[in-house]
């Protein structure tokens, strides 16, 4: 009998192992997986991988343009988002001289003409007089505030377009859905994929940092509609939401697939010809109480044709 009670207490120890590890591993992966950035620590940290789209670097992947127009002088501070980064490196490579450009431990000086703060960080740069002008998305309400406090008149400039689109897991069988249905998704009034034409799952609703680029315009879609957040759909397959070109052009995870809104696909000619109907402008963006020259003569060569060709090269649509 005392053996049958021990062997029966192993047993019931090794399933309670074995559940445990189970669970363990159905949260791996259902939940943590999702968050673990499969990506290279320098993007994990930095949202883009600087090293390789730095402007006078003989293996830089910007485009490399040899402009006749040069800057000298008081040549202005650059910033601006991480998806931007190649674009504004670019600009530097083809209008300032090499010297311009200081780095140190990896990071840029607080003396170089090239920055990267991110988007939330540039837009406070801006106001700050950390820099001179900035390359991003339109202000989040929080940014527009922070520069009328501090009496600041915020001047943009668009140079191109980038759509604004939805991502889900590459085995999703969604492929489409209204902006209406990504309204209803996001407030927790559709909570499972087969309310849209998908298999059986919870969705998980996922979001971005706040003031971050694509978090602004994700409250603007929602037309200040509450984003609801619900316990479940973390057991779910999840949406989440970014710029086209960051998706396609800087990380390039064959994992997931952007949605077509309203039956459109986000791609460069739906952009340009305006079918998609979330497209968004970049702009730059600067200080109208800044005197210095430059920053007009800047943004006269964004918008000439060696400027928009770096905006076109380098994955986004130009004004044009």
């Amino acid at each position: 009998m005392n053996i049958i009670k021990k062997y029966n207490k192993h047993l019931i120890l090794i399933g309670l192992i074995l559940g445990f590890v189970l669970f363990n591993l159905a949260f791996y992966l259902e939940i943590t997986r999702r968050y673990i950035n499969e990506t290279s620590p320098e993007m994990q940290v930095k949202s883009v991988e600087v090293h390789k789209f730095l402007p006078f670097d003989e293996n830089s992947q910007i485009v490399k343009i040899n402009s006749t127009t040069k800057l000298t002088g008081d040549l202005p501070k650059i910033d601006g988002a991480a998806a931007l980064f190649p674009v504004f490196s670019a600009f530097v490579y083809s209008l300032y001289p090499e010297n311009s450009v200081e780095m140190q431990n990896k990071e840029f000086t607080s003396s170089s003409a090239l920055q990267y703060r991110n988007t939330r960080g540039a837009y406070k740069a801006i106001v700050d007089g950390d820099v001179d002008i900035i390359m991003v998305a339109h202000p989040s309400k929080e940014q527009l505030q922070y520069a009328e406090s501090h009496g600041v008149e915020l001047k943009f400039v668009p140079i191109g377009y980038d759509a604004f689109v939805f991502l889900v897991n590459k085995n999703n069988p969604v492929d489409n859905v209204s902006l209406q249905e990504i309204e209803h998704i996001y407030t927790g009034k559709i909570k499972n994929w087969k309310e849209v034409g998908g298999d059986n799952r919870f969705i998980q609703a996922l979001t971005r940092n706040q003031g971050s680029g694509s978090q602004t315009k994700m409250l603007k879609v929602m037309n200040n509609k509450k984003i609801k957040k619900t316990i479940r759909g973390y057991f779910g397959s999840p949406i989440g939401f970014s710029f086209r070109y960051y998706v396609e052009g800087l990380v390039g995870n064959g994992k997931v697939k952007m949605l077509s809104i309203n039956g459109v696909y986000p791609d460069k000619n739906n952009i340009a010809n305006g079918k998609y109907p979330l497209v968004g402008e970049i702009v730059l963006v600067y200080a109208a109480n800044n005197s210095n020259p430059n920053i007009q003569k800047l943004i006269d060569w964004a918008v000439s044709e060696d400027g928009q060709k770096i905006v076109e090269q380098s994955g986004y649509v130009p004004l044009k």
